[in-house]
């Protein structure tokens, strides 16, 4: 199902209605500020192997990651943050980035790297914020299959290519080509992983 959402001003109705399908253990398709995003609700186990099906990868094994509300919904699935890093992750989110911080006992077992390790954004887009703040806890966050980027912007085209393997596209318009900036903030200095749509200092901070 293709759902028409205002990417400005999302309407409750139609974020009810995703809502609902995660809930019941759905997938979708969801705008963020970067790509358009697989997920479902972190909680419901059999969304997750679908989705890890999908993407024909195994659940523990894949770099699934976490979209939260914000900076309080981080702090529930991470160990706890310093003064520095929670001020760095301050100035960078809501933004294009994806940040590896160790994770808590709150992330589902399924979800657990053996690193002991949580991707988090909290990406500048509406809609993706608005279904967070409606569930109540994060949803997950992975890049759809294949190589295939020019289909990934065009939520009628996912639409006609996934309708079979998703429950709903939520159409916010089209979506970005650039993926997020990954930067791993397990260890002493923020380390970055993956250039992507989020500018990063070359040199450490």
């Amino acid at each position: 199902m293709l759902l028409h959402i205002h990417p400005v001003n999302p309407q409750p109705r139609q974020i009810k209605t995703i809502v609902e399908c995660l809930q019941n253990g759905g997938v979708i398709i969801y705008p963020t500020d970067t790509i358009y995003g697989l997920g479902c609700d972190i909680f419901q186990h059999k969304a997750i192997e679908k989705i890890a099906r999908i993407k024909n990868v195994d659940a523990q094994k894949a770099n699934f990651s976490f979209v939260c509300q914000d900076l309080s919904q981080l702090s529930v699935y991470t160990k706890s943050i310093s003064t520095s890093l929670y001020r760095l992750l301050k100035s960078y989110l809501p933004g294009p980035y994806t940040f590896i911080l160790p994770s808590s006992k709150e992330v589902p077992k399924i979800l657990k790297s053996k690193k002991n390790t949580v991707g988090i954004r909290v990406p500048d887009n509406n809609i993706a914020r608005m279904i967070v703040e409606e569930l109540g806890h994060p949803i997950l966050s992975t890049t759809l299959p294949g190589e295939m980027v020019e289909e990934y912007t065009d939520p009628e085209l996912m639409e006609r290519n996934f309708h079979k393997l998703v429950d709903i596209v939520a159409d916010g318009g089209i979506g970005g080509m650039n993926p997020s900036t990954v930067i791993d903030c397990t260890g002493d200095e923020p380390v970055l992983i993956r250039k992507g749509l989020g500018p990063w200092p070359e040199e450490g901070h």
